[in-house]
C-alpha cells in the first residue's frame, strides 16, 4: 500500500492494499465492478477492524459535497462524504434543523448511520431514525434505492458497511431552533438513585458524566429550551466551562452557562472548529432497555475499582426506541453507557470483558462501531431480525465484495 491509514484513534492500521478516492458515484461504481474485497472508510471514527481490509479501502470525502434541501423543506438529501458539521451549518444557514447530532459534529452521516450512532433525549431516536431514503453501491455495482416503506428499508439503513458503499442519504429536518445548555457539578448517588429517570428527561438532550472514582455523578449536561435557576437534584451550577472529560480544556467544548444559541452549536459536547482531543483513546458502549438503568448502573458500580484506572470518562444518556433492524435501540427504548478508556488495549480488554459479564443479565446491546468482546452468537442473538439482515446482505453482495474477517465473524458465514 502507498500510504498507512490509520483510524481516527489510531489504534488499527487498516491492511488495504491500496486507497482509493472517488470523485463521482459511476467512478465508485466501476470500483465495485472491479471485484473485491472491498471496505469503505468514513471519517474513521470506529475503534476495531469494522472499515479493514486487505483489499481496496474506499474513502468518500471527495464526492462533490451535496445537501439538497426538498422543496417541502421537510428534508435534505447528501452524499455519502458529508460530514455532520457541515451538514448541520448549511442547515442553520436555511432555517432547517436535524432532530439531534452525535457529541462530535467532525463524524460522517453514512458512518454514523450505518452504526447507529446517537445523541441524547428520550424523545430523541438515534440518527440512523432520520434517515428517509439509502442510495448505495452493491455487490454487483448496481445502484440501489431504498425509501421507508420498501421492505428491505429497516434492515438496511444500520448495515455495517454489509451491502455496499453508501454514495446518498435522504434525512428528515425541521425548523431550526435554540437550545441552552448547563453544567451542574457533583450530583449525589442518593439522587440517581431516586431520580434517575426524571434527571434523563429533564431535557431536549441531557447526559450525566462520571469517571467512576466515586458513586456520585461528576457533572451533569443539559441542553434545553427553556433557561434553569438554582440546584439540580442536589447538584451546583458549574462555576464555568467544563470539557466531559475531567482535566482536559474546556475551550473545545460548546458554549455553556445557559446562553441561548442555535441547535447545531448546543447538541455536540465539541465544537465543528476544534478537534476535541488528540484520539488518544478507546471507546465501548452498551445499550440496555430504559428501564434497566439503574441495575446497568449498579453492575458498573460494582466494579468500579477495575474500571476507574482505565477510565477516562464514562457517559450516561437516553434514546428513544425505532424500527430499523440492527439498531441497539430497536423497539427499545434504551440507556446508553459509553466509555472513553485510556489507549491500551491491552489493559481496557479485560475491563470491557468484565463489564459485559456484569451487564449481561439486562441484555445489552453493544455498539458495534466500538471495543466489545462479545461473541458473535451474543450479539446476533441479541437481534430479533438478525436472519432477516443476513439475508439481506445474501442478497445485496452474494460475493462478498465488501465482506472482511470482522464481518463474516459477526454474520456467521
Amino acid at each position: 500500500m502507498s500510504e498507512q491509514v490509520t483510524n481516527w484513534a489510531g489504534n488499527v492500521v487498516f491492511g488495504a492494499r491500496e486507497v482509493r478516492r472517488p470523485t463521482s458515484v459511476d467512478e465508485v461504481q466501476q470500483i465495485v465492478a472491479g471485484g473485491g474485497p472491498i471496505k469503505v472508510l468514513g471519517s474513521g471514527h470506529s475503534f476495531n477492524r469494522m472499515a479493514d481490509t486487505d483489499g481496496t479501502l474506499v474513502s468518500l470525502a471527495e464526492l462533490p459535497r451535496l445537501a439538497e434541501i426538498s422543496a417541502d423543506r421537510k428534508s435534505v438529501r447528501v452524499d455519502g462524504g458529508i460530514r455532520y458539521g457541515v451538514l448541520a451549518a448549511h442547515l442553520y444557514d436555511n432555517g432547517l434543523a436535524l432532530h439531534n447530532t452525535a457529541s462530535l459534529p467532525h463524524i460522517s452521516v453514512a458512518g454514523a448511520v450505518a452504526t447507529a450512532t446517537h445523541g441524547s433525549g428520550e424523545k430523541n431516536q438515534n440518527l440512523a431514525a432520520a434517515v428517509s431514503s439509502i442510495e448505495f453501491v452493491d455487490g454487483s455495482g448496481k445502484l440501489v434505492t431504498l425509501s421507508r416503506g420498501d421492505a428491505d428499508f429497516p434492515g438496511a439503513v444500520v448495515n455495517l458497511g454489509a451491502l455496499g458503499v453508501v454514495v446518498a442519504l435522504t434525512v428528515d429536518v425541521q425548523p431550526a431552533f435554540e437550545l441552552r445548555q448547563y453544567v451542574y457539578d457533583n450530583v449525589p448517588r442518593a439522587s440517581v438513585e431516586q431520580h434517575l429517570h426524571e434527571m434523563l428527561a429533564d431535557g431536549y438532550s441531557v447526559s450525566l458524566f462520571t469517571n467512576w472514582t466515586s458513586l456520585d455523578i461528576s457533572h451533569a449536561w443539559l441542553k434545553r429550551t427553556e433557561p434553569m435557576t438554582g440546584d439540580w437534584y442536589g447538584a451546583h451550577l458549574a462555576d464555568g466551562p467544563r470539557h466531559p472529560v475531567p482535566g482536559m480544556p474546556a475551550v473545545n467544548s460548546t458554549e455553556q452557562g445557559g446562553v441561548p444559541g442555535p441547535w447545531h452549536q448546543r447538541l455536540p459536547h465539541f465544537r465543528m472548529e476544534f478537534t476535541p482531543s488528540s484520539g488518544e483513546e478507546l471507546q465501548t458502549e452498551y445499550h440496555v432497555a430504559r428501564e434497566d438503568g439503574l441495575a446497568a448502573i449498579d453492575a458498573v458500580a460494582s466494579i468500579r475499582d477495575r474500571v476507574a484506572p482505565v477510565l477516562q470518562v464514562c457517559e450516561i444518556r437516553t434514546i428513544k426506541a425505532d424500527d430499523l433492524w440492527l439498531s441497539p435501540n430497536y423497539h427499545r427504548d434504551s440507556m446508553a453507557l459509553h466509555f472513553t478508556w485510556i489507549a491500551d488495549a491491552d489493559a481496557v480488554t479485560p475491563v470491557v470483558a468484565e463489564l459485559e459479564q456484569r451487564l449481561a443479565p439486562l441484555s445489552p446491546r453493544a455498539h458495534l462501531g466500538k471495543v466489545f468482546t462479545q461473541t458473535p452468537s451474543t450479539i446476533r442473538s441479541g437481534y430479533e431480525r438478525f436472519a432477516d439482515f443476513e439475508q439481506l446482505v445474501r442478497r445485496y453482495d452474494p460475493a462478498g465484495t465488501f465482506r472482511n474477517p470482522w464481518l463474516a465473524d459477526i454474520l456467521g458465514f
